[in-house]
């Protein structure tokens, strides 16, 4: 379809009255981003998901129009005031409760990783991660938990294998003489915790990091 086709489409059907063929050509170049009601219209024109169109989505907003969801059915579903809602979505910033964030994963429908993405809890996670591993992984087995919702068990033992991971890394470069292989040690220990997240991720799907 042409950009031309696009818009009368949406203009047609949608009642979008001021989308014309730059409108279209602006939105396929990146120069512009088309709002909510506008991207569903253009998804409905083109006979795909509004997600089709957008690629991984990051933020809140681009989960909750991936679904083809409204504000208000979000909110409602996670239980926040709609307005709060909004605002949040508006800062990208979550700020709901523990029972408010597990609705939000489930009207999303989103991954783990997503939900510690949209909730603002990825740098936090990844730091108790990096402390997991370099010192006593017991120690993070509640804190590591209360921002995911997975359950206990499952995060003991991710925390241990990544533990054993990341110290067997350590030891087998490791020289005695304190050399190239001290050298080669270190590097492989901050590689690993740069990709912390890569690693725990890979582990909680059942994989190996």
């Amino acid at each position: 379809m042409a950009h031309g086709h696009v818009a009368y489409g949406m203009r047609a059907s949608y009642g979008l009255a001021y989308v014309t063929a730059d409108t279209i050509a602006a939105w396929e170049r990146g120069l512009s981003s088309p709002t909510s009601a506008e991207l569903t219209a253009l998804a409905a024109t083109l006979w795909c998901s509004p997600g089709e169109l957008m690629g991984a989505a990051r933020t809140l907003r681009e989960h909750r129009i991936a679904r083809g969801l409204a504000p208000e059915d979000v909110a409602r579903g996670a239980g926040v005031e709609i307005q709060a809602y909004l605002r949040m979505e508006e800062t990208d910033t979550w700020r709901g409760n523990e029972r408010q964030s597990a609705a939000l994963a489930e009207v999303l429908t989103l991954s783990v990783p997503d939900f510690v993405t949209v909730t603002g809890r990825a740098d936090a996670l990844a730091e108790l991660l990096r402390s997991a591993v370099s010192t006593r992984w017991q120690g993070y087995v509640r804190p590591v938990s209360k921002l995911l919702p997975l359950e206990k068990r499952h995060v003991e033992g991710v925390l241990r294998q990544m533990h054993e991971d990341y110290q067997s890394r350590m030891a087998r470069t490791l020289s005695w003489s304190g050399g190239a292989g001290s050298d080669a040690s270190g590097e492989a220990g901050r590689d690993f915790l740069e990709r912390i997240l890569e690693h725990f991720w890979s582990l909680v799907r059942g994989g190996r990091g």
